[in-house]
């Protein structure tokens, strides 16, 4: 993204330890004590709940795969109350002891096998009487009575069906009717216009959320997963902006008298992330896991799309509000269609990224592997710790290290290999800002691996990868180069620009179309190969040619910083000679991300 032009400024100096930028990057904060949920004030989201990532079970997945024997009286089938049930007490036997607790019922309980849908003469959902012949109440009361938590699902607006010529009364609401509560054109509205929308400015139309809200508490419902939220669900423009319908759900669900975990559904737009975090406990980043085929996902079909997209969204979550990256279907390889490799490299990325553990596996049918990925209680323990997620601590590509700061001072490590054949993966400890012997464990796996010196080397297949905590060694020192120092040089259209965020004040942008930035005079005291920290911002996914004293370089990939107003850092390995160098960041022929600094290592 362009950048303002300011006057250049002289380069910083000094010796700063790149330990305590790279901290702050990766973060570290202390894990907040469990609190018993209690209703939340308007305008935030209902206090105590998602302290953690949720951990639980959910109907979709199975609901929308053509596996075999799933679905056997048509698409979505699969979601009968026996279905439901019979998971309920298999999630209470197998996962409950290690954190499991939410069972969340999907789309179709007021839906026939033909998709037609019911409503109450309030214009409410009620359960379709051949899948949930004994209504909502007693599945809920069930599993209530497993120590489990029910869940519910919803699509945001007022659905078609539930119109009724504007004629329908609303619960509670003597002079209200569906009339009042949408707007006079009966404009659409969520990811599949499936629905009018909701006129706020009409109170009928907070009396119609509230309505609903009160049935599912009266029900004793835990969880409502609110479905087609825009902007997002591929959809943008003033109908799907859902934002006034989220805070209408929040406002509702402090008075029903019952606290509710709200859980908004799909691909939400990044830059509402503010208003995801103040109305809901969760939010979904992207599209569906599922991949509506054979088998319950597919490597391709959209789990490896989760490592460009997650990087943007790792400062937005924490304690109350977590990224959602979909259900984590690992339980059974025949039915999920993915490889030992895949289920674990799938549950690693799921853990590091602090998302809700939840698998829409049959949990009658889990094979030993899938239960021990499920169950890996220091898996499990770093999605739990209440830290930041884990985002790249190197470029995007097809090799990968990705990494976070706990609370107890230790750090979470983890190597991707997402190319299509074994490769060998390095994550050098300068990353994550320290050097020297550090005390590495193998999380998967259990084993304590004694101490590495500098760095740690994993030969992963295809699509694979490990799993450490390392007790970090010796802060590493490092010199700090700022960009937009004047002793650099700047081509093309690149230029100067104010940052609130980055470490000077000021970053180097407008790095398109052959724009580049020099730094020179870099110095190290012996040849070798440095792993050199680049600080930078960039809204989405850029590359940027990088190379050192003229020669040859590469194009590397940079994850999003979510916005243009974050500072991340990734680091890149580079042959230094001993004396005065250059690095040099070329744009090529398209966009490059913004450059704040860089820093290199003093020793190697």
């Amino acid at each position: 993204m362009p950048s303002p032009t300011t006057p250049r400024r002289r380069p910083r100096t000094g010796v700063p330890l790149v330990a305590v930028a790279l901290a702050a990057l990766l973060g570290a904060g202390a894990v907040p004590a469990q609190a018993a949920p209690t209703q939340a004030a308007p305008g935030q989201a209902p206090a105590g709940l998602a302290q953690r990532p949720f951990m639980g079970w959910t109907s979709w997945t199975m609901q929308s795969s053509k596996y075999p024997g799933l679905n056997p009286d048509g698409d979505y089938s699969y979601l009968t109350e026996a279905n439901v049930l019979k998971q309920a007490d298999a999630l209470a036997t197998k996962l409950k002891p290690y954190g499991y607790e939410y069972v969340n019922i999907d789309a179709g309980w007021w839906r026939n096998n033909d998709w037609v849908p019911r409503f109450d003469q309030y214009a409410r959902q009620t359960p379709d009487p051949v899948r949930f012949p004994r209504g909502m109440q007693v599945v809920a009361e069930h599993i209530h009575g497993k120590g489990l938590k029910a869940g519910i699902y919803l699509p945001v607006g007022l659905e078609k069906e539930a119109y009724a010529n504007g004629a329908a009364p609303i619960w509670d609401a003597p002079d209200c009717t569906t009339a009042d509560i949408v707007y006079p054109d009966l404009r659409t509205t969520n990811g599949w216009d499936s629905a009018y929308k909701l006129n706020f400015d009409n109170l009928c139309a907070q009396k119609y959320i509230d309505s609903q809200a009160q049935l599912f508490a009266d029900w004793g419902y835990d969880f409502l997963k609110l479905d087609g939220v825009g902007p997002g669900s591929f959809k943008s423009g003033d109908n799907y902006d859902n934002v006034a319908d989220v805070a209408a759900w929040q406002q509702a669900i402090a008075a029903a008298g019952r606290p509710i975990h709200l859980e908004l559904s799909w691909s939400l737009d990044i830059n509402h992330a503010a208003d995801w975090k103040r109305y809901s406990n969760g939010w979904r980043i992207d599209t569906d896991v599922e991949c509506y085929c054979h088998t319950l996902v597919s490597w391709e079909n959209s789990v490896d799309d989760r490592f460009d997209d997650a990087p943007a969204w790792s400062r937005k979550a924490g304690p109350g509000g977590w990224n959602d990256l979909d259900s984590l279907n690992v339980g059974n390889g025949e039915m999920d269609g993915l490889t030992r490799a895949e289920r674990q490299s799938y549950a690693t990325l799921w853990a590091i990224s602090k998302s809700p553990l939840y698998t829409g596996d049959d949990l009658t049918r889990l094979d030993d592997y899938g239960l021990s990925l499920l169950t890996n209680r220091e898996v499990i323990a770093i999605d739990q710790n209440g830290g930041p997620p884990a985002r790249p601590v190197t470029p995007a590509g097809d090799q990968q290290v990705w990494g976070a700061k706990n609370p107890d001072g230790t750090y979470t490590v983890a190597l991707f290999n997402l190319g299509d054949a074994p490769a060998s993966v390095t994550a050098h400890w300068a990353s994550f800002g320290f050097t020297g012997n550090a005390t590495v464990r193998d999380v998967w796996n259990r084993l304590d691996l004694g101490k590495k010196k500098n760095a740690i080397t994993a030969a992963l297949p295809a699509h694979g990868s490990r799993l450490f905590t390392v007790r970090p060694g010796t802060a590493l020192a490092s010199t700090s180069y700022e960009a937009e120092a004047a002793a650099n040089t700047l081509t093309g259209n690149a230029s100067v620009g104010g940052c609130d965020a980055c470490s000077g004040g000021q970053k180097v942008g407008n790095l398109y179309a052959g724009g580049t930035v020099r730094f020179n005079d870099v110095t190290v005291r012996r040849d070798g190969i440095y792993t050199v920290a680049v600080s930078y911002v960039s809204g989405d996914v850029r590359s940027v040619h990088v190379s050192a004293n003229g020669g040859n370089g590469t194009y590397l990939k940079f994850p999003s910083t979510g916005d243009w107003g974050t500072v991340e850092t990734v680091s890149v390995q580079l042959a230094l000679k001993a004396g005065v160098n250059t690095i040099t960041f070329d744009s090529g022929t398209w966009y490059s991300p913004d450059i704040d600094r860089i820093a290199v290592p003093q020793t190697l």
